[in-house]
This record gives C-alpha cells, structure tokens and sequence, in this order.
C-alpha cells in the first residue's frame, strides 16, 4: 500500500468534511433552517439518477454527472458561497473559486487532484452534456426549496421574477422537459404571491 497517497486522500476526506459548514441562502423544504452545501450536492446528485430520463441528452454519462454534482461546491470551503442574486459576490467568483480549485484539489494525489480539478472545470465550461444537465439540476434544486418554502428566500432578498425566469432559463439546456416544469412553479409561485413579479 502507498501510504503518502492515502494520507494525501485522508487530507482530503478531513478537509472536505468543511463543506458541512458552508451555508447556502437556500432555505430546507421545511423552511426550519438554511441548507449547506453538503446537503446541496446531495441532493442534486440524487436527483441526477432521479432524474436522469428527462436530459436532453440521452446517452448522457450518469455517473460523470453524479461525479461533477459531488465535487462542483467543493471550492465554496475557501470561496464561501456565492448568492446568485447578489451582483457585487458575482464579480470576483471565478477568481476566488480558481484560487479555491487549486489549493482543495491539490491536498489529493497528482492523478486524483487532475481529475477532480477537469471534472470541475467541465462543470464551469458548461460544454458538456453531463455538465448541462448537472446546471439543470443545480439550478431547479433551490427553486423548489423556494417554491415548497412560499418563497422564504425569495422574500428575504428581495428576488423577482424577472431574475428568477432569467437564472431559470439554463435548465432548457440540459432538459427541455425540467425547463417546462420550471416554468411552471415559477408563473404559480408569482400567482400565489411566492415571488415579486
């Protein structure tokens, strides 16, 4: 056995349990608290396999997804979670999520750090079908946090509509199918006061 490796992986294994302290603005179902982003990736990657029928892309590689979901937040230990509503974060995000990528990847062995670090970069590139339909995911998961909660996050930010439909619109790239469904709890949540139109 490699005993550098594993410990390397062990570093790894201690430093990602962080991402259980990295809240996100997006309220649990049951509106009790914020969740954080291990609970965030969980769920998406669960909905991947879920969910899985409806990409556009029919050969798509589940697993790959499943991959992507899991690591694509991992950057959030340095880089803290970014509101995506919140203009003034959205300017440096990139820079402080590469600086992130570089240092989280690279506690892992030189061949697990390559691929963990191109499995994220595909997911930022967005070119990709298994990386189209992971945004879908990861853009339908909190509106349905939303929804379910009357728009408790909505409300405290004061997000509407128009923001809402625009951040919405990447799913129709990984799923015409979860984008019409989208489209639908948005127009309700507006009808039922969730959302400001």
């Amino acid at each position: 056995m490699n005993q550098p490796r594993l410990n390397q992986q062990i570093s790894f294994i201690i430093e990602i349990d962080k991402l259980k302290d990295i809240f996100r603005q997006t309220f649990l179902m049951n509106g009790k608290r914020k969740e954080n982003d291990a609970e965030h990736s969980w769920h998406i990657a669960l909905m991947a396999v879920l969910l899985s029928e409806y990409a556009t892309e029919k050969k798509l590689c589940i697993f790959r997804t499943v991959e992507m979901l899991l690591i694509h937040d991992l950057v959030e230990i340095d880089a803290g979670d970014t509101y995506v509503y919140d203009e003034d974060q959205i300017k440096d995000k990139r820079e402080r999520e590469m600086c992130a990528a570089e240092r989280i990847f690279n506690l892992l062995p030189e061949d697990q750090a390559k691929a963990f670090r191109d499995l994220w970069e595909e997911y930022e590139e967005q070119k990709t079908p298994e990386s189209k339909f992971a945004l879908s995911l990861d853009v339908l998961q909190p509106l349905l946090h939303n929804y379910k909660t009357k728009g408790k996050a909505w409300k405290q930010h004061k997000v509407t509509s128009k923001l809402v439909m625009e951040r919405a619109n990447q799913i129709k790239e990984g799923s015409s199918i979860l984008w019409g469904h989208a489209k639908k709890i948005i127009s309700d949540a507006v009808k039922k006061g969730y959302l400001r139109k």
